[in-house]
């Protein structure tokens, strides 16, 4: 159901027959249902304590859920709070897009800002007719340095020998995520981390190789309570930022990536980083969703 943005906040929840909340289900970074990576989404979520978020996400049980509270930025449309079953982070990609594609249609606009833990993040909707067929949301633009425990983290991922030549290095833009190249799909493919070793590791590792298509990536983050994740928004920016930077695309160039084969949930992101390896100005990430449920749950 379509709303005024003034009229968003207005109504009051009725929590008389305890802690009910509408809730949906997305999958993101694909258009096709019981693909992609799933999203839970409480639409309001005002009232709901911290801990109380945290159990409801480690309920719906998905890499992450969001819920929605009035922003305190002028600019943004709403305060989108993502947890994992870990804890509360302060920004993902493929709950910012799930969260803007759901809160388009629910304000019948095609571009909303949303307020996260990093900050303001624009996203932009492609139409057709009154449908949503794409989104580009714009990242932050992350830093960048070495990383100092290889040795440790190829150990714990397997990967030993099966590395590819551009060097191991962090990127953050909210979450850690390291990446590692991995010689070919195949390799990629087999690999069988060891989730204790790499839990102890505060870190995302995105394992990635080129492919035909573009590019293929597994990421694996057990520090956060996901072992491996369907489709990583928040590390395809990076990545893009990552080959251009070491001469592997240009700057501005577009990749495909896609994820979540090996656990049954094939995504596709796309992916661009403008600027230049001193100034990268833009760091974009698009991809679509598909809503796949909306009901109730009784959270208290």
């Amino acid at each position: 159901m379509r709303v005024p943005r003034t009229q968003l906040w207005q109504a009051e929840q009725d929590d008389s027959a305890g802690v009910i909340r509408d809730f949906l289900v997305a999958d993101v970074f694909t258009d096709t249902p019981l693909e992609g990576n799933q999203l839970g989404i409480f639409p309001d979520g005002r009232g709901l304590s911290h801990e109380l978020m945290l159990k409801a996400t480690r309920e719906m049980n998905f890499s992450e859920t969001v819920f929605f509270v009035p922003p305190h930025e002028p600019e943004a449309d709403a305060h989108v709070r993502i947890f994992t079953p870990g804890g509360e982070i302060p920004f993902a990609g493929h709950p910012t897009l799930g969260s803007a594609w759901v809160l388009c249609e629910m304000l019948g606009k095609p571009a909303v800002t949303l307020q996260t833990g990093a900050g303001p993040v624009p996203v932009e909707l492609e139409l057709e007719g009154n449908t949503i067929t794409f989104g580009w949301m714009s990242q932050p633009i992350p830093d960048w340095g070495p990383y100092d425990r290889v040795e440790e983290l190829l150990d714990a991922l397997g990967a030993t020998g099966k590395t590819g030549t551009l060097p191991v290095e962090w990127y953050r833009n909210g979450p850690l995520n390291v990446y590692v190249e991995i010689a070919s799909e195949d390799t990629l493919a087999a690999l069988a981390p060891d989730m204790q070793k790499l839990g102890r590791l505060p870190v995302n590792c995105s394992c990635f190789t080129q492919a035909p298509h573009g590019w293929t990536t597994r990421m694996f983050a057990p520090a956060l309570a996901v072992g491996e994740d369907p489709a990583t928004g928040s590390a395809a920016g990076p990545l893009a930022v990552h080959l251009a930077r070491h001469g592997r695309i240009k700057f501005g160039a577009q990749i495909e990536i896609r994820q979540g084969a090996q656990i049954h949930r094939p995504s596709v992101l796309y992916a661009r980083a403008e600027g230049t390896e001193n100034a990268v100005e833009r760091v974009l990430v698009g991809g679509r969703a598909v809503v796949v449920a909306r009901g109730q749950y009784r959270l208290g």
